[in-house]
């Protein structure tokens, strides 16, 4: 069963072909068998199993909901009631939410089985899911490698077949970098298209959660839930939700592609440039045709992010302090000491770096020089996309540098790290939904290729993703030992 995809799933359960029950037991049985990757943090076997029976019944009576019956996993960044929500840190540890974040709320209605937390690099800060207090997340493709981060925990659990979805959250390509490197499919939605509310902020002027799944019609059905006006969340969009099933299988033909010329330069590796090549060739055989673009401000993209994502970490974390709740040092000398041990303990270096970072770029005499001129150039990226998706439908381009690189590689250089979301970052200054899908293989590890939309044009993203996925099957591998 656990080869199966959800929307297959969801056939068998209505056709009574297997129960929630067992279905459920099963996933549960393979994430024991498994547990040697890392990418649970808490697992909630008895109340998964709980929550499956009511799913049976519902089905028996004939008027289940949406995906009543399907387990499913969280990212560790979703307040889940009575189940620790700790962000991948020491600093909520102890953490046990008394409320469920709204895309928790709304995939319960929809009939979900929740089988526990995943493991995500803390307060999502990290490329290579390095960064959690519970130790990193293997990628099940070579286990000596990085599942990627943020949402590396989600990444892994799906390509190994623990959970056929999950949630995970997309800051600067945390979606999406994993999945590419693990060889599953990520979609970060449109900012605004799926609440925030319940969702632990790092920057909230570009966090967004979305789906993670085998395949983009399963992504279509986790986002048809997740997606929606929340009145609870003052960044979410009065929008009308479209039926993202509803357009999977129109016809490509006559599709404008872009290629921006700033991902395909020099800078980008001859095996991924290749790969990705081989990719858009399929889209061309389906009657695409391609449009070279041009985005000069990209190249500010990441200067940009690492002033505005740290100074907005900055001003969330500062609730974090040891009074109200999470890691609180044991016998302090005054509040003042409180604060500092409170705060040195809980934290991790990396979240360190980037409050310093953060709080540096606020600070009077400094404000202006860096936060200013980072959201001006912010301004220009966004106007840059919107420029050259006047002239085309989709943007297409490689997700990540390279493929999965190696555990313990990259973490004495954070410049390095930082690099692994070149290509995504600037899509999430723009504001704009994107995607990663399976698109082959180097080294015997995973790439994926990014598709950028229109504003709240996911149901186009999720159409484009699907169409090739009918004529590839790189969606449909599974790592050896987890088949």
């Amino acid at each position: 069963m656990h080869t199966k995809t959800i929307a297959q799933l969801t056939k068998g359960l209505r056709a009574g072909d297997y129960s929630s029950v067992e279905l459920t037991q099963s996933y549960l049985e393979r994430i024991q068998q498994h547990k040697s990757l890392n990418s649970f943090i808490s697992v909630t076997g008895e109340q998964a199993i709980a929550t499956a029976k009511q799913a049976d019944a519902l089905l028996a009576k004939g008027n289940a909901p949406l995906l009543a019956g399907i387990p499913i996993a969280h990212k560790d960044i979703f307040c889940t009631r009575g189940v620790k929500t700790s962000c991948g840190s020491k600093m909520l540890d102890n953490f046990i939410a008394p409320y469920n974040a709204t895309v928790v709320e709304k995939l319960n209605a929809a009939g979900t089985v929740t089988l526990g937390k995943l493991n995500m690099d803390e307060f999502a800060m990290g490329s290579s899911n390095e960064t959690s207090f519970y130790g990193s997340v293997q990628n099940p493709w070579a286990t000596n490698t990085v599942p990627g981060g943020s949402s590396g925990g989600s990444a892994a659990a799906v390509a190994a077949r623990l959970i056929p979805g999950a949630t995970g959250t997309d800051t600067g390509g945390s979606i999406r970098q994993p999945a590419a490197l693990c060889g599953i499919t990520g979609l970060k939605p449109t900012y605004g298209r799926v609440s925030r509310y319940g969702m632990i902020a790092y920057a909230s002027s570009l966090d967004q959660g979305g789906p993670m799944t085998q395949t983009a019609e399963d992504a279509a059905l986790m986002l048809q839930t997740m997606a929606g006006f929340d009145p609870k969340d003052s960044t979410s969009v009065e929008c009308e939700v479209p039926d993202y099933s509803a357009e999977l299988n129109n016809s490509l033909a006559g599709l404008k592609i872009g290629l921006p010329k700033e991902f395909f330069d020099d800078a980008l590796n001859s095996e991924m440039a290749a790969t990705i090549e081989t990719a858009i060739n399929a889209y061309i055989k389906m009657g695409a045709e391609i449009i070279e673009v041009s985005m000069p401000n990209l190249k500010l993209a990441i200067p940009a992010y690492y002033v505005i994502a740290p100074a907005e970490c900055s001003a969330n974390l500062s609730r974090m302090d040891g009074v109200r709740f999470g890691h609180r040092c044991t016998n302090p000398a005054d509040l003042n000491d409180l604060y500092i041990r409170s705060r040195g303990e809980g934290f991790g270096t990396e979240v360190k770096r980037r409050i310093l970072v953060g709080t540096y770029a606020l600070s009077e005499g400094y404000y202006d020089a860096y936060y200013i001129k980072a959201q001006k150039i912010r301004r220009l990226i966004s106007d840059d996309f919107n420029t050259a998706l006047k002239q085309v439908d989709v943007i297409m381009g490689p997700v990540s540098p390279t493929s999965a690189f190696g555990l313990g590689e990259k973490t004495s250089d954070p410049i390095e790290m930082y690099l692994a979301d070149i290509y995504t970052i600037a899509i999430n200054l723009a504001g704009l939904p994107a995607m990663s899908i399976p698109a082959g293989f180097i080294d015997k590890k995973p790439v994926g290729l990014q598709i950028i939309g229109n504003y709240f044009a996911e149901a186009k993203l999720l159409n484009v993703a699907h169409q090739y996925q009918q004529v590839t099957d790189w969606h449909q591998q599974t790592p050896n030992g987890f088949e």
